[in-house]
C-alpha cells in the first residue's frame, strides 16, 4: 500500500512533500551495479525550477552521475547536505513487499534505501521548496554521489569539482542513518582482495605450492594481529569497538580435493581509528606476507606469491566536540552527547577537502543492507524537524 501522509508537518510522519519525494527514490532502482540517471535526473527536475545552480559528473560509461546543486546566495560559505543515490542489492534476501515500493506497517516504512540513505535526501528535497520560500540567507549546497556502497568511489569526482568554486561550504552534513545523532567522526577503512598464485600438482605426491594453505596462512596471520591490538590498543573508548579492527570477510580457492590448489583468494578490510596509522597496518601485513610465507612458496616455484589490490580506501576523520560546525549541528538536533562511529562515510573525505563535516541522519544503521529494510516513522519527524531548524538558521 502507499504510506499516508500526515495531516500536519511535526506529527509521527513526515510531512507530504518529503514522504512523496521518498517515495519516488525508493521506486528508482538504484543498487550500485545499475544506473543512477533516472534518480538525478528526478533530481535535477526537482531543483532547476527553484533556481539551482548545478555541477555534475559522470563516470567512464556515463551510466552513473554526481550532482551538485546550489541554492541562495553565490560566494557565501554554504550548509551543504550530502547524500549517496546508489543502495546495496535486493538479490537471495526475502523481502516480505517489494523493496521498490516504500510501504507503510503501523509505524514503519519499509523499502531498500528507507534507512541507507534516501529518507535523508527525500527530506531534504521536500523541504527545499520552503528552503527557496523563506529567502536563503546562507545559500544551501546539495551533494549527490554514486558508487558510495562500493567504497566512496563517485564522490571523488564530484569533491574535484568543488575545486572550482570561490567558496567552499563552511559545513558539510552527510545524512547517513545515525539516529538523529550527531557524529564527529569515524574510522578509516581500506579493503584488500589478495590473489595467492601456487602450483598445482597432485595431492597424494607432496609436490606443488597450496595456494589455499598460504592464503590461510596468511588470514591467520591478520587474526594474530587483531588479538594483539585488542590486547594492546591504542583506545578510543568513543568508538564500538574502542580499538581499530581487522577482518577477513570471503575466501575461495582449490579445484578439487585431490588436486594441490595452484590458485586462491580472500578479502579482508581494516577500520582503522582516526589516530592510527592505516598505512603501518597495511605495511606490516605486507610484511608479513613476505618474510613469512612467500619464502618457502618461492623455494619450490619463484613464480608463486601473493598480489594485493586496494578495493576501497576511505579517510576517517574525527572534529573536536567544540567545533562550531558540530556545535551548530548539535544544537540543530538538539543532542546531550556526540558519536563515533565504526562504519564509513563521505563525511571523512570532505573533511579531507577542507569542507568540516558531520554525519547525522535519520533512521539505524543496523536496519541498512537487511531484507525488510525500514525506517521508524519518528526518525523521519526528527530528520524533518532538524531540517526546519536549519531552515529557521539560514533563511531570513
Amino acid at each position: 500500500m502507499s504510506p499516508k501522509a500526515p495531516t500536519a508537518a511535526g506529527g509521527p510522519h513526515p510531512s507530504a512533500a518529503c514522504l512523496d519525494m521518498i517515495e519516488r527514490l525508493i521506486a528508482i532502482d538504484t543498487t550500485s551495479d545499475k544506473s543512477n540517471l533516472d534518480a538525478i535526473a528526478l533530481i535535477r527536475g526537482h531543483l532547476e525550477p527553484l533556481g539551482a545552480r548545478f555541477l555534475e559528473t559522470f563516470d567512464e560509461d556515463r551510466r552513473k552521475a554526481n550532482l551538485y546543486a546550489m541554492l541562495g546566495p553565490e560566494n557565501t560559505p554554504a550548509i551543504l547536505l550530502s547524500g549517496h543515490t546508489d543502495v546495496v542489492p535486493v538479490g537471495g534476501q526475502n523481502w516480505s513487499s517489494d523493496p521498490f515500493r516504500l510501504t507503510r506497517r503501523g509505524e514503519r516504512y519499509y523499502g531498500r534505501g528507507s534507512a541507507d540513505m534516501k529518507s535523508f535526501l527525500g527530506l531534504a528535497l521536500g523541504l527545499a521548496p520552503e528552503f527557496v520560500r523563506r529567502g536563503l540567507v546562507t545559500p544551501l549546497h546539495f551533494a549527490f554521489s554514486y558508487d558510495e556502497e562500493k567504497g566512496c568511489i563517485g564522490v571523488r569526482g564530484l569533491i574535484e569539482d568543488l575545486a572550482r568554486l570561490p567558496v567552499k561550504p563552511r559545513l558539510g552534513i552527510v545524512g547517513e542513518p545515525t539516529g538523529m545523532v550527531v557524529t564527529a567522526g569515524h574510522k578509516a577503512k581500506r579493503a584488500f582482495r589478495v590473489q595467492v598464485q601456487g602450483q598445482e600438482g597432485h595431492s597424494s605426491l607432496d609436490q606443488g605450492v597450496n595456494a589455499v594453505l598460504a592464503a590461510a596462512e596468511a588470514v591467520a596471520g591478520i587474526g594474530r594481529m587483531q588479538e594483539v591490538i585488542r590486547r594492546n590498543g591504542p583506545y578510543d573508548p568513543a568508538y564500538a569497538p574502542p580499538y581499530t579492527t581487522l577482518h577477513t570477510g570471503r575466501i575461495d580457492g582449490g579445484v578439487a580435493l585431490n588436486i594441490v590448489p595452484g590458485h586462491c583468494w580472500f578479502d579482508f578490510e581494516i577500520r582503522a581509528l582516526p589516530g592510527d596509522s592505516i598505512d603501518g597496518i597495511d605495511a606490516d601485513i605486507r610484511s608479513f606476507v613476505r618474510t613469512r610465507i612467500e619464502p618457502w612458496m618461492k623455494e619450490k616455484a619463484p613464480d608463486c606469491g601473493f598480489s594485493f589490490t586496494t578495493l576501497s580506501d576511505t579517510v576517517g576523520f574525527a572534529l573536536p566536540d567544540d567545533h562550531e560546525g558540530v556545535v551548530f549541528a548539535a544544537d540543530l538536533a538538539g543532542n546531550a552527547h556526540l558519536a563515533h562511529a565504526s562504519f564509513s562515510t563521505e563525511a571523512g573525505l570532505f573533511t579531507q577537502a577542507g569542507i568540516p563535516s558531520i554525519v547525522c541522519g535519520p533512521g539505524s544503521i543496523d536496519q541498512a543492507h537487511k531484507p525488510d529494510e525500514y525506517i521508524e516513522g519518528a526518525q523521519l519527524t526528527a530528520g524533518e524537524t532538524f531540517l526546519r531548524r536549519l531552515m529557521d538558521r539560514i533563511c531570513g
